[in-house]
């Protein structure tokens, strides 16, 4: 059974910076699985936030986080983190965390490409 859990979200103040975890549990290969972060805000669709992929180098971002945050992927671990820098009130969502295997170099950025999901983990900026 494959479990995403979430952690770190928080309520934090414009410009502060946090760290997000999702560790993974239940993936025969952690290593050949695409994750990602998602995050969907009150009354908005879900967006992707950041992607990585198996490979070198194989990340996508948000046009709304480039430059502010970055994903990484420890296989050793099971474990993705996002580290949100300079947050700012549009960052407040629930931020969730998926996965789905994939071919090398395939990284898929739309939710509907994700076969699995954590329960979602809140983040508020406040002003």
């Amino acid at each position: 059974q494959v479990q995403l859990v979430e952690s770190g979200g928080r309520e934090v103040q414009d410009g502060d910076s946090l760290t997000l975890a999702c560790v993974a549990s239940g993936l025969p290969s952690f290593t050949f699985y695409n994750m990602a972060w998602f995050r969907q805000a009150l009354g908005k669709e879900r967006e992707l936030v950041a992607a990585v992929g198996w490979g070198p180098g194989r990340t996508a971002y948000g046009n709304s986080v480039k430059g502010r945050f970055t994903i990484s992927k420890d296989d050793a671990k099971k474990t993705i983190y996002l580290q949100m820098n300079n947050v700012n009130t549009e960052d407040t969502a629930v931020y969730y965390c998926a996965t789905v295997r994939a071919p090398l170099g395939q990284l898929t950025i739309t939710p509907g490409g994700y076969a699995y999901w954590g329960q979602g983990t809140q983040v508020t900026v406040s002003s």
